[in-house]
């Protein structure tokens, strides 16, 4: 993955409008490590392969950034967002990323279901 590049992304989340597509968002705050300290208040969020469509899509901010996919009925939203490909399969995987390189939050963009 590299920096995000907001013309890069923009193009990406404007080429998944107005079809189906499938997407992956997940946020953590370390819920895989509450091991190691008990007092520590865990959060996170996670969907895989949610089916729809959006009518258009916005990435915001300087890093990190913010994406924002408009469906007919209300809004997906991720922010703190700091990283992105376009993987050889034509998905459009956005990373956020802490000071110390683990993932924070993903949003991911798919024709087709994640395995």
């Amino acid at each position: 993955m590299k920096p995000i590049d907001r013309t890069g992304v923009q193009q990406a989340i404007d080429s998944f409008a107005q079809q189906d597509v499938y997407l992956h968002l997940e946020t953590t705050n370390g819920a895989y490590a509450t091991h190691n300290d008990e007092s520590f208040f865990s959060a996170g969020a996670y969907i895989r392969n949610a089916f729809v469509q959006y009518e258009h899509g916005k990435i915001a901010g300087t890093d990190p950034y913010r994406v924002g996919l408009k469906l007919e009925i209300g809004w997906i939203y991720a922010e703190g967002l700091t990283h992105y490909e376009i993987d050889n399969q034509g998905r459009l995987l956005l990373a956020g990323l802490d000071f110390t390189g683990k993932l924070a939050v993903a949003l991911e963009i798919s024709p087709f279901p994640f395995e």
